[in-house]
């Protein structure tokens, strides 16, 4: 049986590209990256007979033919098969078959979900491992380097997160052009070379330069996944608002766990080729099992297969501009996560607070060896187990947090009657907010007064707590918000976070100098405690107002 796609005259029947023997199935064609609807040619006896100008003949048996022919009938096939047709005329816009369309990462399965996001999990832990690695070491690196400025000497740790401010404003835009995955890889052997290369750094000019390059590269999880941020970016790809949840939990612990596995690693002398084994195994996982996300890069691919196979060269995406020009593309994508930084309230709120946020827990890691290594004078090596508190209040705020941010967001959604918004995120934020600055009293008062060392720890872990807490709040309402443009949305806030991070650290020793470790926590808890309460109010009642007003939001 054979069906012909309408046209006009005998000239343009002439131009038509017979396509024998198709046949319709339900599975992936991994051939033509094209699912359901899809068909299925015979190579063989694929011939162009010119290129087609208003349409496409199609040759296929039937479902029942089939099954007369000793051939499988399609149990899924419908009546009129002229709907299923794989038409490309000079107007075909390629797009997903369907809604349930396979080859959209909201539509694949949960598992396949869940290895995308564990990947990127771990590239977003391995590289917040390196930023903090040196922290137990500094004093000896800077006797081994000769280093005599104590603020020269903590930049040996914070340089990685400048590179990290840096590089989301490159990385994040690169993924929304060319996709997330061969932007993550590439980034990530850049990552691995230079933090090898550190290794072998004869002076403290050297070691700043191959620790900045290290993190540039580093920076692509923050910068594209959620987390980035290619993490952030690859959450909003696979996972629907109402259960984005969990996956952002895991995502959003990593960059906070990696730092504080990284002086324990370091003072238990894992061997420089043992962590060269650890980023290669991912590299390697990330390599055979992380796929594409990016819905415009999964189209685009799917266009130019199209394209090669029907030779029909008018074939587009609904994100395709061919009027611009490469330079003027990259210019746009480059400048975007700036503009969204200076012109987007509710970005600069959660930046701000982020930042500070993420600030203070790297100059609560650069305080551990002042109080365990100083005024409780413990050896380096016990001393660094100390950093265990702050891995088990980030689980802790993990675990909780995953799973009930999720129900919140059910039960708002229920309350309000409204399909879900952005600020259906926020409620658990203002808890979050509070228990930092509890974790900050606890740790610098009971430390001060030299009480039991199992005081300062509860209070470095309920900070923990509240960190993790209200930065997965502040995380999943970005990605809710700037579904398409999460990576630099999420590059934006990275950049004030982890400038943050560089800095603060470089003040620590003088503000404890100054001020002793009671009030110096003191002052910089009531801080976040006017953040934490602020910027959740801010949100709750102004967010969807300043939503309306973005040409960048979702809705």
């Amino acid at each position: 049986m054979s069906h012909f796609v309408p046209r006009h005259s005998r000239d343009e029947e002439d131009r038509m590209i017979p396509l024998p023997s198709v046949q319709f199935y339900t599975e992936y064609d991994s051939r033509y990256d094209i699912p359901v609807p899809a068909v299925r040619l015979s190579s063989d006896s694929y011939q162009r007979h010119g290129s087609p100008s208003n349409g496409t003949q199609v040759d296929f048996e039937s479902d029942q033919d089939r099954g007369k022919s000793g051939g499988e009938p399609n149990p899924d096939s419908h009546d009129s098969q002229q709907s299923r047709l794989l038409f490309a005329d000079q107007d075909s816009l390629v797009t997903w078959s369907g809604p349930d369309d396979p080859s959209n990462p909201l539509n694949w399965s949960r598992p396949r979900k869940w290895i995308s996001t564990l990947l990127v999990s771990c590239f977003t832990f391995i590289s917040p491992v390196s930023s903090t690695m040196v922290a137990p070491a500094l004093s000896t690196m800077a006797d081994e380097f000769e280093i005599q400025s104590d603020i020269k000497q903590y930049l040996l740790m914070s340089i990685f997160l400048l590179a990290y401010a840096l590089g989301p404003f490159i990385i994040a835009p690169l993924s929304e052009m060319y996709g997330r995955v061969v932007v993550l890889q590439s980034a990530n052997m850049f990552y691995l070379v230079f933090n090898t290369v550190c290794g072998f750094a004869t002076s403290g000019n050297q070691m700043l330069a191959f620790r900045f390059l290290s993190g540039f590269g580093g920076s692509a999880p923050q910068a594209a996944c959620t987390q980035i941020d290619i993490g952030g970016g690859v959450l909003s790809d696979c996972w629907r608002k109402e259960e984005r949840g969990a996956a952002t939990a895991l995502y959003s612990l990593m960059p906070f766990i990696g730092p504080a596995i990284g002086p324990i690693v370091s003072v238990m002398a894992m061997d420089l080729l043992g962590c060269i084994h650890g980023r290669c195994l991912v590299q390697l996982l990330a390599f055979l099992f992380l796929r594409e996300t990016y819905a415009p890069k999964i189209l685009a691919t799917r266009k130019r297969k199209l394209q090669e196979l029907t030779g029909n060269h008018q074939l587009h995406t609904e994100y395709d501009r061919p009027d611009r020009t490469f330079g003027q593309v990259l210019r746009k994508n480059l400048i975007r996560p700036f503009r969204m930084l200076f012109t987007q309230p509710a970005i600069q709120a959660l930046s701000l607070y982020r930042g500070y946020q993420y600030g203070l827990m790297y100059l609560v890691l650069a305080s551990f060896p002042l109080v365990w290594e100083g005024v409780y004078s413990q050896a380096k090596d016990i001393a660094s187990l100390n950093y265990i508190s702050l891995g088990v209040g980030f689980v802790i705020g993990l675990q909780f947090c995953g799973r009930v941010v999720d129900i919140i967001y059910v039960h708002l959604q229920r309350r309000y009657d409204h399909p879900g918004r952005p600020e259906f995120r926020i409620p658990l934020m203002l808890p979050g907010g509070l228990l930092v600055p509890i974790g900050l009293f606890i740790y610098g008062w009971s430390a001060e007064y030299h009480t039991h060392w199992i005081i300062p720890n509860i209070g470095a872990a309920i900070f923990a707590i509240g960190l993790i807490i209200s930065f997965q709040c502040a995380q999943t309402y970005v990605v809710d918000a700037y579904s398409r443009y999460a990576a630099s949305a999420t590059g934006a806030a990275a950049f004030v976070r982890t400038l943050a991070g560089f800095a603060f650290p470089l003040f620590a020793e003088s503000l404890y100098r100054a001020l002793g470790l009671g009030w110096g926590n003191s002052l910089l808890a009531f801080v976040s405690l006017a953040l934490g309460i602020v910027a959740p109010l801010m949100l709750w009642y102004y967010g969807e107002w300043l939503r309306a007003k973005s040409p960048y939001c979702a809705g």
